[in-house]
């Protein structure tokens, strides 16, 4: 499974179509997907076993969402005002 998920890593060019998110509209699809990225980071962390599958998670957000709202949400979890649940 790790080997999979590093084939698609190392395959990866952009965010995949995703059922959940099928309009033109795509800022539900970066939040939720730069959410699931800190939970897994964080879910995974706890239980002391490597962070590799979340990099998933990361490189779709990163090609979906703005620099601008990336910084911003940075800048909250470090100031503890970050309004999503991590």
């Amino acid at each position: 499974m790790a080997e999979d998920i590093k084939t698609k890593l190392d395959q990866y060019r952009t965010a995949p179509f995703d059922a959940r998110f099928p309009n033109q509209n795509q800022t539900r699809n970066c939040w939720s997907n730069y959410l699931d990225y800190h939970r897994c980071q964080k879910a995974l962390n706890a239980k002391g076993v490597d962070t590799t599958p979340c990099e998933w998670y990361r490189r779709v957000y990163k090609s979906l969402c703005p620099i601008g709202w990336i910084e911003k949400w940075d800048g909250q979890r470090d100031d503890g005002t970050f309004p999503g649940k991590i």
